[in-house]
């Protein structure tokens, strides 16, 4: 199968048009309303909560964005989409995957990505699958977790599917990694096994080998994240195929 057109068709807006400092924060509704207004893909990440649905929300924790403290995976659904948004402006909660995708409407294409500990837990990809079958606007899915994309290959294959990389895997998200798996990320070696349809590197990466094979022999799309300044979108628009960009407009 091969990927939609629009996945290098515009530059895509990493977790919606956010501008903190007018009240739009990322991955809420507002910042979905804003991208849609200028016509542009949207970026969201999905985690899991306690009671086996998705949030659009990108930390594990919710302290850096809320009010309140804790793990996302440690709340019910119904108690994390009551939680307000510091510093919204629009009054926006944590949304459910299900409302963010009626409030798209699919009004403009989605690049989900599917949040992981790496534990080999697909209890959230395969929730996402099932919201997403009733979905009916254009999206693809991506994860840094190649499990995640090979379930997606053997358990919804109708899904594009996307992989997500760097070299160096060294933010505090990532401590819990081992060398050998760090290693086996920054070099694409569970290929064979995830089999993605596109690449999203980021762009201080950028050139890499990894990308750039997928690219010239496979074909591949090549993606690039998070693009903030002139040097990285020159860098982009010299390596990759599209951006997923913030602070700025294209």
């Amino acid at each position: 199968m091969s990927t939609p057109d629009w996945l290098v068709a515009k530059p895509i807006a990493h977790r919606g048009l956010h501008d903190k400092a007018n009240g739009v924060i990322e991955n809420t509704i507002s910042a979905a309303e804003a991208a849609i207004a200028r016509g542009f893909p949207i970026e969201l990440d999905v985690q899991l909560t306690t009671d086996n649905e998705a949030v659009v929300f990108h930390d594990f924790e919710l302290d850096r964005l809320t009010g309140d403290t804790g793990v996302v995976a440690e709340r019910r659904l119904a108690d994390l989409t009551k939680v307000e948004i510091s510093g919204a402006r629009g009054g926006d909660r944590i949304p459910s995957l299900k409302q963010f995708l009626d409030a798209v409407a699919g009004r403009v294409p989605l690049v989900v990505e599917i949040k992981s500990k790496f534990n080999g837990d697909m209890t959230l990809t395969k929730r996402v699958c099932e919201i997403l079958s009733d979905y009916s606007g254009p999206f693809v899915v991506k994860s840094f977790d190649p499990d995640i994309v090979a379930t997606l290959r053997t358990s919804a294959p109708s899904i594009t599917r996307g992989i997500i990389g760097e070299l160096n895997y060294a933010s505090k998200n990532d401590s819990f990694m081992s060398a050998e798996l760090k290693h086996r990320l920054a070099n694409l070696l569970h290929f064979s096994e995830s089999q993605p349809q596109f690449v999203s590197w980021k762009v201080h990466d950028l050139p890499s080998a990894g990308p750039h094979l997928c690219k010239v022999l496979g074909n591949l799309p090549v993606m690039t994240w998070t693009v903030r300044t002139p040097e990285e979108r020159a860098r982009a628009e010299k390596y990759a195929d599209q951006m997923v960009f913030e602070g700025f407009l294209p």
